[in-house]
């Protein structure tokens, strides 16, 4: 199972997602972020069975400083919304 995340900072949700994931029986578990904390890989090494980040610096605060874009929370209504579109979209599946 692929999981990905708008980032890791105290890695808090990551960390239940994976669990979730793993309860509900994933083989494997792959945690890909933009942007970590330069330790995250021992905060969520036992989490997930792989991680991908793109960027880990010791400098870091908050997810937010490493967007250059609005990265103000959105509310459930929004995330519903967002979801409900993604569902209704056809899936186009490659040729055989």
């Amino acid at each position: 199972m692929l999981i990905v995340d708008d980032g890791v900072a105290t890695g808090s949700t990551a960390r239940a997602v994976c669990r979730i994931a793993r309860a509900r029986g994933a083989a494997r578990i792959v945690l890909a972020v933009p942007v970590a904390p330069h330790d995250w890989t021992e905060r969520l090494g036992e989490d997930a069975d792989e991680l991908i980040c793109l960027h880990s610096p010791r400098n870091f605060f908050a997810i937010g400083q490493f967007y250059k874009i609005d990265f103000s929370q959105i509310d459930d209504d929004e995330v519903v919304a967002c979801l409900e579109e993604a569902v209704a979209r056809p899936v186009k599946h490659p040729p055989d």
